[in-house]
């Protein structure tokens, strides 16, 4: 996830609880480790509220950024996005970054893994990612949309496709689908993290 990263950036980790080798391997790269409680949003806000820069990018543990990411920013955008590439070579997965990305593009509502960004001063303006237990990356989104358009970076940010492989791709459709639509429809977001996370949620 690091690699070339720390070059030109300032890198920001954001640790809630882990008890796995998360910090060790932090530690061997150019980054600041700061700590909060668990929870995405809780995270990735504690971790803002260290920046310095003028742009805040959000990129997940085992996403990858393209290698000249840098030089792809329009220093003139409040928010945006890049296309999502999925890791798995299957045609499958194509299929189903195709659909992600056109979605995406005509909603102007990404998830996470694809390395939502915001001017630092539109995201505090915005009052930073919704402290939900999931969904945090749609309702940012939601939210950031009704103000401006987002920039829709024209290169890939490749990401796991773990999910997919683990638990079957038509198990994961639905399932992601399903809690995109229950959560338009209002319902709980910690009732959809206990879906999304059977294993937490008891």
């Amino acid at each position: 996830m690091l690699d070339g990263v720390a070059n030109g950036c300032e890198v920001i980790i954001c640790d809630g609880g882990s008890e796995d080798e998360s910090l060790e391997i932090a530690g061997r790269y150019a980054c600041h480790i700061v700590h909060s409680s668990a929870g995405r949003a809780v995270q990735m806000n504690t971790a803002s509220r260290s920046a310095r820069g003028q742009f805040l990018l959000f990129l997940h543990a085992d996403s990858t950024l393209p290698a000249n990411f840098f030089e792809l920013f329009d220093t003139r955008s409040e928010w945006g996005f890049f296309r999502l590439h999925l890791s798995g070579h299957s045609v499958v997965y194509r299929v189903i970054e195709w659909a992600i990305n056109l979605r995406t593009r005509l909603s102007r509502v990404a998830g996470g893994d694809q390395c939502l960004y915001f001017n630092r001063h539109f995201f505090q303006s915005l009052g930073g990612y919704p402290e939900i237990p999931l969904m945090e990356d749609i309702a940012i989104c939601k939210k950031a949309r009704r103000n401006t358009k987002p920039v829709i970076i024209d290169a890939a940010v490749t990401s796991s496709a773990r999910r997919w492989q683990d638990n079957g791709v038509a198990n994961t459709v639905f399932l992601m689908w399903s809690l995109r639509l229950a959560f338009w429809l209002g319902v709980d977001p910690d009732r959809l993290y206990k879906i999304y996370y059977p294993q937490r949620g008891s």
